[in-house]
């Protein structure tokens, strides 16, 4: 397994929507378990494989206090959404940047799994506020782009601040 590098915003595969996997082999395998990693590594609780540079429809979750409940999904759609519920997010491609985001409080994905089965899943709270947000990723929508215009603008000015993130400054 390895570390692989997490794209920043305003990389431009971070906006780019995910192709759907048809391929379940070793290398879909290898790249789930490099994302879990990853996400491990970084101390997140969901990766998205665009902000990994791969333009696929993969995602990896665990939000579990011990992570150890790992979740893989390939082809996640949402099929059924309940309720409303503002959380506050963030994301490992735009770092120490949070904000308030209103998501479905109770959700439920239809996905594949690394072997390409299909299963349901159903979810409320912190898991599935988690799910919509790396399903965004794949649809190229970034949490930024779900805040109001006036939030969009005080985000603009804070980057603006900060100065461009550490990889942006890299050929990555």
């Amino acid at each position: 397994m390895a570390i692989l590098p997490v794209r920043k915003y305003p990389d431009p595969v971070l906006k780019e929507p995910g192709e759907l996997v048809k391929d379940f082999n070793s290398d879909l395998h290898k790249l789930l378990d490099d994302m879990a990693e990853t996400m491990y590594y970084e101390s997140g609780i969901g990766l998205a494989a665009p902000q990994v540079g791969v333009t696929q429809r993969i995602t990896v979750i665990d939000v579990s206090p011990d992570e150890d409940q790992i979740i893989e999904l390939i082809n996640p759609e949402i099929t059924a959404r309940a309720g409303k519920i503002d959380s506050e997010e963030g994301c490992l491609s735009i770092p120490e940047f949070r904000d308030k985001v209103t998501r479905n409080e109770t959700v439920t994905v239809s996905a594949l799994d690394r072997n390409g089965e299909s299963f349901e899943l159903e979810a409320e709270g912190l898991l599935a506020i988690c799910l919509q947000h790396e399903i965004d990723h794949l649809d190229g929508i970034l949490f930024i782009d779900r805040l109001s215009r006036l939030k969009r603008e005080l985000f603009k000015r804070w980057l603006k601040k900060r100065g461009p993130f550490e990889e942006d400054l890299s050929d990555s």
